[in-house]
Parts: structure tokens; sequence; C-alpha cells
């Protein structure tokens, strides 16, 4: 074990405290700002205008426009993994959590239900910074955070029997992930053509629902009363007018 691995890391400064409040104070103003004027709408010069600051410190800050992407990406990460702790739905990264977390089921519903809500808090922001991260070639390149968090739900309730699929975990995350990205795209491009979007955590419980229950007809259920046996019933008769099957006339010789 490292020798200093017990030692606390050192106090933050003065100087760390005000830089870390300036760099919050032009988040908060980016995020406004492309509220109301969209991702391409606001400069950055309007945006470190409406900071109270020089353009330079917002490079300080953020080395270019399109970091603040990935800030606002890091920033909702936070947000849901805080929400799903509150609910139970996720265990802490030490391993630990609440003891009556709800079934797996139930936490994917969670999950859905947060992430539709954090988007219908902010719904101009976050189709904005969803347009943004779409067109910055975000999905193609980043790793798929949300599939894992989606996948540890899953394998929680595969460890338990609660959940049976033929696919791994993390192909069940990455799928739901999808359909989770498809509901947003739809709600965002309903918006977008002045359309009423409804309610996002409407669609994402539908989605849900289709998921854990299949498109396919189910075969109907079997027991005594309704099914009985094949086994309890009388084998069929032959009928002298009707050809036996087994029957097979002799070949002449």
């Amino acid at each position: 074990m490292d020798a200093h691995s017990d030692v606390p890391p050192p106090a933050a400064t003065r100087r760390d405290r005000n830089r870390q409040r300036v760099k919050e104070r032009v988040y908060a103003s980016a995020m406004t700002l492309i509220s109301q004027k969209g991702y391409a709408g606001a400069s950055v010069e309007e945006i470190a205008e409406h900071a109270d600051v020089a353009r330079g410190t917002f490079f300080n800050h953020f080395p270019r426009k399109e970091a603040l992407i990935s800030a606002w990406a890091e920033a909702r990460r936070e947000r849901l993994m805080e929400r799903l702790e509150q609910a139970g739905a996720e265990q802490r990264p030490d391993g630990g959590g609440p003891p009556d977390r709800p079934r797996p089921a139930e936490g994917l519903r969670q999950c859905l239900t947060v992430l539709g809500a954090l988007n219908e808090e902010e719904p101009e922001l976050s189709r904005a910074m969803l347009t943004a991260w779409v067109r910055s070639g975000r999905p193609l390149e980043e790793e798929p955070y949300l599939g894992a968090v989606l996948a540890r739900l899953v394998e929680s309730g595969r460890a338990r029997g609660e959940i049976v699929t033929g696919l791994s975990s993390e192909q069940v995350g990455e799928a739901l992930r999808d359909l989770y990205l498809g509901a947003l795209y739809r709600w965002t491009r309903r918006a977008t053509r002045g359309e009423d979007p409804g309610r996002l955590t409407g669609e994402l419980a539908a989605v849900l629902e289709l998921v854990l229950h299949g498109l396919a007809a189910r075969e109907p259920f079997h027991d005594e009363e309704r099914c009985p046996d094949r086994s309890d019933r009388p084998e069929p008769q032959h009928r002298p007018d009707r050809p036996d099957p087994q029957h097979r006339p002799d070949r002449p010789d």
C-alpha cells in the first residue's frame, strides 16, 4: 500500500477558489445565452461580456468553444448520478448504496424517468446542446457512459435472476441507450418544427415497456385447467372408412 495514500489532498488556495468561481460564472453565462440564442448563436464574445470577463479569460477556462459541450455533458452525468443515488437505483462508485434499492426493472424505469426530467426541466438548453453534441461528432467519439450505467442496472438483475436475456448486459445497456437517444432526437425535432414535443418521460416509459415485454405474441399459458396435458388425451381410433396412415401396401414381387 502506498505510504502516502491516506494523506489528504492539499486545501485549495484562495486563488484556486477564485479561479473556480470565475469558471462557474463563465459556464453559467454560456448556458444562459445558449438557452436563449442556441449554441451557434451565442458567441464567445457575448458569453465573456455576459460573465463580465475578458475574452481571453474565457479561453483560460475553456480552450475552445466546443469545450462547453464536454462541460455540459459532464455536468449532466453528475446530475444523473446524484438523482439515481437519491432514488436508490444506482450504487455509489465505492460499491455502497441503500439496502432497499428497487428491483432492476424499477431501477431502469427510474433511470429513464430521471433522464427525461433532466431534459424537460431545461428544454431549450437541452435541445441546443444536444444539437451541438451531435454536430460535433461526439456520439461517434465518446464512450457510451449512459450505456454503462444502464448495463450495471441490467447486470444487477441478471445476478439475482430477475432479468433473463441471451445478450450481454453491455449489449442491453447500449440498446437502451440507443432507444433513449432516438426518443430524445424525436422530441427535439418536433420542437424544432414548431410542433408540440409532448412528454419525453412518457415516451421513454413506453419505450422501456416495449423492451421489457417485447413485440411478439406470447404462447398461451399452459395449465391443467386451461390447456390440458396432451398425454391425458385418448389416442385417436382408426376409422375403417379412412385409410390407416401407418398402413403401407406390400410391394409386388
